[in-house]
């Protein structure tokens, strides 16, 4: 099973000393750190143990914050056997041995499932009958968003709680009680203490590990940052590419770029190079933004953005990575416009409800003898030939009321359209 921010739910005997996350598991649930909103007064499972009902839980956040921890103390708290089983490791045998055992013991018992979204669905259905006739109270826990990752039948049965990664706060107490356990400070200056909580990104356990190391170096001078960061490694950020992260970042450079924010933009872009994403898929959704949220307000935006995935396609990474930087902060600094996505799906909803209505016959080709007796391309004006080459004629299908689809914007390149349109408009009614 993984082990949790202080080591596993079920330690197995050791022949050599406890790791340091190990021996700092709390042993109540005012000692676990960071999730004071759950755990803090009046939050939500100190609620739920307040009233002495303790329902089936999905416990959702990253790695290192808590989840087994919390779990095996809130199975203490509760009065309820602990059994912990991890979906990586188990399948069917396990899960009926485990009901076969809770049925059979006299006490309820709080089944702690880790990495749950990892059972398959059919999987999961096999819990519900145990959870309805309160065989187990299921505490589940999961990194990956529940509403992407579990049954709807199993989510009904459940509440989800959101466990955050820890803060600075947090990830500092963690420290001092190390320090307090070990009865000697770690060897840090000031600001590479800083360095080494930003090296664990949240991660409790992470940091925990790294004091650890830290603290097996025998007494000697402090370290500075670039001492800390040559002896240890950063922790891998958190990024999985066909999961909730990948759209949470892509969401974000997305709503970055749509509110004009170009540092954000640019940021949010590293983050997505930096967890491994594949540039190309970036270049498509930055092509998709140039036409969806830019639009006719910038007319360069579309091309410039063809040519950035070009020249990635033609640079390869680390080179081409620079285009589509470039791109980003233009679209982020372009006047937004999304008036030809709202009339693309305008008339598209129009094309669907007028069916199979011919075009007038006025603009129609007549390229034969009996299409032209039939009227077709009678009376068409040839625009060219008109005042400032507008002949203001119906464009329309015979039956259609004229529809306003386009309704350009005053930002950038669209408000010289708007104006023009305007004055064919007064034309056209004229």
């Amino acid at each position: 099973m993984e082990s949790d921010l202080f080591g596993s739910a079920e330690p197995a005997k050791r022949a050599g000393p406890r790791p340091l996350a190990d021996r700092l598991r709390p042993r109540r649930l005012d000692e676990v750190v960071g999730q004071e909103s759950l755990l803090g007064e009046g939050g939500a499972l100190s609620a739920m143990l307040a009233r002495g009902s303790l329902p089936s839980l999905i416990l959702w956040g990253p790695p290192g914050v808590g989840k087994t921890t919390i779990a095996r103390l809130l199975a203490e708290a509760a009065g309820l056997h602990f059994h912990a089983i991890s979906a990586v490791f188990s399948g069917v045998a396990d899960l009926k041995k485990a009901f076969d055992e809770a049925r059979r013991r006299r006490e309820r018992t709080l089944l702690f499932v880790d990495e749950v979204h990892r059972f398959n669905r059919a999987q999961q259905d096999g819990f519900l009958p145990y959870v309805e006739d309160g065989t187990i109270t299921l505490v589940g826990a999961t990194t990956e968003n529940p509403s992407f990752a579990l049954n709807g039948a199993l989510l009904s049965r459940c509440q989800v709680l959101v466990l955050h990664r820890l803060d600075d706060t947090a990830l500092e107490g963690l420290l001092t009680r190390a320090e307090e356990l070990e009865a000697r400070p770690l060897p840090l200056l000031p600001e590479a203490r800083g360095a080494l909580r930003a090296m664990a990104d949240g991660d409790g356990r992470y940091l925990l590990n790294l004091a650890e190391q830290l603290l097996a170096i025998p007494p000697g001078e402090a370290l500075d940052v670039a001492a800390l960061q040559a002896l240890l490694a950063r922790r891998a950020a958190l990024y999985d590419k066909d999961r909730e992260e990948h759209f949470n970042l892509i969401s974000a450079l997305h709503k970055s770029m749509r509110g004009s924010d170009p540092d954000a933009a640019i940021y949010w872009f590293a983050r997505m190079l930096t967890g491994g994403e594949d540039p190309r898929y970036i270049a498509r959704r930055l092509t998709r933004f140039a036409a969806e949220d830019v639009g006719a307000a910038d007319p360069r935006a579309l091309p410039l953005a063809v040519a950035a995935w070009e020249t990635y396609e033609r640079l390869g990474s680390p080179e081409g990575e620079l285009a589509l930087a470039q791109l980003v902060l233009h679209l982020a600094t372009a006047p937004k416009s999304n008036a030809v996505y709202v009339a693309y799906k305008a008339a598209m909803r129009a094309a669907k409800e007028t069916g199979s209505l011919m075009p007038p016959a006025h603009i129609l080709n007549a390229p034969t003898k009996l299409m032209k007796e039939l009227g077709y391309g009678a009376g068409y004006e040839y625009d060219h030939d008109a005042e400032e080459a507008f002949s203001g004629q119906n464009y329309f299908p015979d039956g259609m009321a004229r529809a306003r689809f386009y309704t350009p914007t005053d930002r950038g390149a669209e408000a010289a359209i708007a104006e023009r349109l305007a004055r064919w408009n007064a034309m056209r009614k004229s």
